[in-house]
């Protein structure tokens, strides 16, 4: 009976770790589309956030110079970004390499928390940044997911 129980539990930690995913994965989806709305992958309008930022944040006085480069060199950072949110996003919402894209997540949500200090809601970004952490601890792939289909096949891989 015990051993129904522990299935019954995981199984439920799964669903809510999907359910999860899902949402993180759709709103770095939607966020790349809102920014395409906005211009904010052209060069100059990716250079203005970064300025914006530099000249308006409360981050460390070092990322806020790593800021300005990024700036300097917005012209290649910013179809990287939109290329990072868009296909993180899909992956996540797919639950397919769920580990590295959980990472990714947590890494940009990361770095992209610390460089709104002082210029939005401190806890808005926090919740989807440290999601991504349970995201990646979590294999949250193997539940409604493609991960849960490559799982099968090689059960120990670290990338689901």
């Amino acid at each position: 009976m015990q051993a129904k129980d522990e299935d019954s539990v995981q199984r439920t930690a799964g669903i809510g770790l999907a359910i999860v995913r899902v949402i993180v994965g759709g709103e770095l989806f939607a966020t790349f589309f809102e920014n395409l709305r906005k211009g904010g992958y052209s060069p100059a309008g990716y250079a203005g956030v970064l300025n914006f930022y530099v000249q308006h944040s409360h981050s460390p006085e070092a990322w806020r110079h790593v800021l300005a480069i990024m700036a300097s060199h917005s012209a290649m950072l910013a179809p990287m970004q939109a290329i990072t949110e868009i296909s993180v996003g899909i992956l996540l919402i797919l639950g397919l390499f769920t580990r590295p894209a959980a990472l990714v997540a947590f890494l940009f949500l990361g770095t992209l928390w610390v460089t709104e200090l002082g210029t939005s809601w401190i806890w808005e970004l926090l919740p989807p940044f440290v999601a991504s952490l349970g995201l990646l601890v979590g294999r949250a792939g193997r539940t409604w997911g493609v991960d849960a289909i490559l799982a099968r096949k090689w059960p120990s891989s670290l990338l689901w």
